[in-house]
């Protein structure tokens, strides 16, 4: 018993192991991530958002969350019934015209398109497209089961911030009972991933501007229709690090081949190139360096670890659990961060 109540009044030590033992749940827990990490940044926004307004507007917490869910879903509505079937429209006119291409090939052709027909022909490529669609399929699969995640995710973020005065009173009530110690240690680590994540993501919204305005420069210039919507997906996208650009590069590729033909793909896909090396070498690394107070090439080696590590995932969260555990081994304090 003596052992167990000097255990309880180390402090650093039972910190550590509180630590160690979020970890191996959160291990245990792998296989659910996603949702979680999902449910988190939500509910996250969301309480921030009802903060934000409640400075300049004096409305209960549960209208606002009403009114911003209401909206979030009639923005769903609108591009899965309007611009979604677009982009699908795009994508198999893209596909037909390929297959005429290569139907329909002239005789006056010249030799390089030529040389690439029967490269097609040697190639096997009706084996390598079969080999394809099991790609393809299990691409879907992957797909669904994120579609269910968001779709979990939103709805726990929901009850989460309309319920969330009720939520913390009754979260409070773990901190006396009799293992609170281990729940205020809880309680104390989470301030400070929260506070270390908001930071980040203040940097990664930064970036997404800067993308953003870059990006809707480009596609004034090549008389783009409906900069409004794109730049609102690009700036979505770009929330992303690092693979964002990337992502976002898909729908606009089909849309400038669609519109303008192979030159304005090709102006797309080199503003694209452009954008993602500005972001990944200059500006993900200088604004998160310059809200996380790292230096460039320990902001840029996590990224790229934590690539390596968790995928895209690790792009996310790299940062703020380097910065976690830098403010929790008192390495280097975050900003804002409280005791």
């Amino acid at each position: 018993m003596k052992l167990y109540e000097n255990f309880i009044a180390n402090l650093k030590l039972r910190r550590y192991v509180v630590l160690l033992s979020i970890v191996f749940l959160l291990y245990l827990a792998r296989s659910l991530m996603t949702p979680i990490l999902l449910t988190f940044i939500f509910t996250y926004l969301a309480v921030h958002f009802v903060h934000l307004v409640q400075r300049f507007v004096e409305l209960r917490p549960f209208i606002i969350v009403l009114i911003l869910y209401g909206g979030l879903l009639l923005l769903l509505y609108i591009a899965m019934t309007k611009y979604i079937p677009i982009l699908f429209h795009q994508t198999w006119n893209l596909v037909e015209t390929v297959i005429d291409f290569y139907d329909n090939q002239p005789t006056s052709s010249n030799q390089v398109i030529n040389w690439i027909l029967k490269y097609v022909q040697r190639s096997e490529f009706l084996d390598q497209l079969k080999g394809g669609a099991s790609f393809i399929i299990g691409y879907l699969h992957d797909f669904g089961n994120l579609a269910v995640s968001l779709a979990l995710s939103f709805l726990l973020s929901f009850f989460f911030t309309v319920e969330l005065k009720k939520v913390k009173d009754f979260s409070k009530l773990f901190l006396t009972s009799d293992f609170g110690w281990y729940f205020q240690d809880v309680f104390y680590f989470a301030q400070k991933f929260i506070n270390t994540f908001g930071v980040v993501l203040e940097a990664q919204f930064f970036i997404a501007i800067v993308n953003t305005v870059i990006t809707l420069i480009c596609l004034a210039i090549m008389n783009f229709h409906q900069l409004p919507s794109l730049g609102l997906m690009v700036f979505l996208f770009s929330l992303i690090p690092v693979a964002g650009a990337i992502i976002s590069s898909i729908p606009l590729s089909f849309i400038a081949y669609s519109q303008g033909g192979m030159w304005d793909l090709l102006f797309i896909l080199i503003m694209i190139l452009g954008i993602h090396i500005l972001e990944a070498y200059v500006l993900n690394p200088k604004f998160m360096s310059s809200r996380t107070e790292l230096p460039i090439f320990y902001t840029f080696v996590i990224l790229l670890l934590s690539e390596r590590l968790f995928g895209i995932w690790g792009l996310i969260v790299g940062i703020p659990i380097f910065t976690f555990f830098l403010d929790v081994m008192k390495v280097k304090k975050i900003p804002h961060s409280k005791e």
